[in-house]
């Protein structure tokens, strides 16, 4: 007996020529328009940061304070 064929995945697209990537952090998202949410968005792993290097994980601590590095060159510092 033999096993019927299984049905052919889609590929993906390869991308078009000069088609631009989405950033995880878009400053011209209407999401990040408000100065307030960029600085939260900011703030929250910087605080995390703190607290983990605080309470002894400095390897979470590493981490989160690069999360905030590039978060803060994303949303304020670049351009």
């Amino acid at each position: 007996m033999t096993k019927p064929p299984k049905p052919e995945t889609p590929k993906p697209e390869a991308p078009k020529p000069g088609a631009v990537k989405p950033r995880f952090f878009d400053r011209d998202h209407p999401f990040f328009a408000k100065p307030w949410v960029r600085a939260v968005t900011v703030a929250v792993p910087g605080t995390m940061a703190v607290v983990d290097f605080t309470m002894g994980s400095p390897g979470w601590g590493v981490v989160f304070a690069g999360a905030t590095a590039w978060a803060l060159w994303e949303l304020f510092l670049r351009r």
